[in-house]
């Protein structure tokens, strides 16, 4: 008779609680080298590091300007007075220091921090959701490969179970037992099962790759994850954690804000304006030899605009039909955000159901082939039924596994529709990556380069990375 594989061998690599592999990779260590490596990431982390720069750019509305001009040459002169005549050889020099103090600008200058402030919140926010993106997406990747190496086990164990069935097949036709008909159909079953199994190698190698791009490593022997933790406990609560919490939600309200500081910006241009403007200079041999001018002021200067084309005005009108998009925005983002967070839960509450069904579907199969096998040597049961009863099992078995990983996927869903998918919340064994360092750094800093921008500009130069770029490390 043929052996069957037992359930507990033969189906669940998810939630198994089988010895882990040596140097075995877990999925917690597994989203960490995402957090670290993943290009698309990193990119965005540079991104919200130049929206940083709009603070201290409109800061500088606050602080004086100043310019030092200066010339010098040669000139060759000749005055006449009356019938005398005089050529002079002049080596003219001069220079002259600017500070100009904004006094009052219609109040842009506090419009535009504001509006910085609110697009680096914004920005910030955005770093979120692509965190939680791509953490997602490496933790599916993860998934899938498990859920890739568990039906090719499968698929290989049934091609050693049918080939099995073949050879008992064959020796039955031998002593006449059984017709040439039930022999090609076993032969049939096999060569289907080869092929089965070749396509899952396929899909195997095609998950490693995905994973690979997402995390930036190729995959070790993955180990069997815990269960998802920290979800909600309710769909309302969901819903509720979704509309508030979501990064998305969160970046579109501060861009809404950002727009709403830009309609006051726009509209300081059409108040007046009032500089202080100091000046000293000094000339040499403008006019004649051995002369020098020497020049100092203090000014207030006031521009009062009075007509500009109409172009502000229409600027104007431009920000406030941005602003009102932004804010209708908000919603919409608040509409994806309780879409997300229902279909997680939902899905989560149907995988949890089918993994029930599915396993008490593998149990009767797994019975009902040892039963057909049992008939089949008495005659009650012909080849056909038993290779039938076989592909049922497997088909259960594959599809029990595939409702195994869909259940992690959608708790990994949840939690990032409601924006838990993140390193504290999962506790990954990483340092997190702090937005607010480099934003510090620069906001009240008045000339210079930093650190961060120079390992940019050597990022983008040489492509070699020194470390200040991604700011994190995997801990110890």
């Amino acid at each position: 008779m043929q052996k069957t594989v037992s359930l507990a061998v033969a189906v669940l690599l998810f939630g198994a609680a089988a010895v882990p592999a040596a140097h075995a990779e877990s999925l917690e260590e597994a989203l960490a080298a995402a957090y670290l490596n993943n290009p698309t990431l990193r990119a965005q982390r540079a991104a919200v590091r130049a929206v940083d720069e709009s603070v201290p750019q409109a800061l500088s509305g606050w602080r004086p300007t100043v310019t030092l001009n200066g010339s010098a040459g040669l000139a060759d002169t000749t005055s006449r007075v009356a019938s005398v005549s005089r050529d002079q050889d002049l080596t003219t020099r001069s220079y002259d220091l600017t500070v100009t103090q904004p006094l009052f600008r219609g109040f842009r200058t506090e419009a535009a921090v504001d509006r910085a402030q609110n697009s680096v919140r914004a920005a910030q926010a955005g770093l979120q959701a692509t965190e939680q993106d791509v953490l997602l997406a490496a933790a599916v990747a993860y998934l899938d490969v498990i859920e890739a190496q568990a039906v090719v086990e499968l698929t290989t164990n049934n091609v050693q179970v049918l080939e099995r069935q073949l050879e008992a097949t064959r020796d039955r036709f031998r002593v006449g037992e059984v017709t040439r008909t039930d022999v090609a159909q076993a032969e049939a079953r096999v060569a289907g099962a080869v092929a089965d199994r070749i396509a899952a190698e396929s899909d195997l190698q095609a998950r490693r790759a995905t994973y690979e791009r997402v995390v930036g490593a190729v995959p070790g022997e993955v180990q069997n994850p815990a269960e998802v933790s920290n979800l909600p406990d309710s769909l309302e609560e969901s819903v509720r954690l979704a509309i508030t919490s979501a990064p998305g939600v969160v970046s579109q309200q501060y861009t809404a804000d950002a727009a709403v500081d830009g309609i006051r910006e726009v509209r300081g241009e059409l108040l007046p304006s009032v500089n202080l403007r100091a000046s000293y200079g000094e000339d040499w041999e403008r006019t004649q030899e051995d002369s020098s001018t020497e020049t100092a002021s203090v000014v207030v200067q006031a521009t009062v605009p009075l007509y500009q084309a109409g172009a502000v005005y229409s600027r104007l009108r431009e920000q406030k039909h941005r602003a009102g998009q932004s804010r209708i925005q908000v919603d919409e983002a608040r509409f994806e955000a309780r879409e997300a967070a229902v279909q997680a839960w939902e899905n989560l509450a149907a995988a949890r159901a089918s993994i029930e069904s599915l396993s008490a579907q593998v149990e009767a199969a797994n019975i009902a082939l040892e039963g057909v096998q049992r008939e089949a040597q008495v005659g009650a049961r012909t080849v056909l039924d038993v290779l039938d009863q076989e592909q049922e099992l497997l088909n259960a078995r594959v599809s029990l596994v595939r409702a195994q990983r869909n259940s992690y996927v959608a708790g990994y869903q949840l939690l990032a529709a409601v924006g838990r998918m993140t390193v504290g919340s999962l506790g990954l064994p990483v340092e997190t990556y702090d937005p607010d360092a480099h934003y510090l750094d620069v906001r009240n800093q008045w000339f210079g380069s930093s650190q961060w921008a120079d390992d940019d500009a050597e990022l983008a130069r040489t492509g070699t990375d020194k470390g200040g770029v991604v700011g994190v490390k995997l801990g110890e």
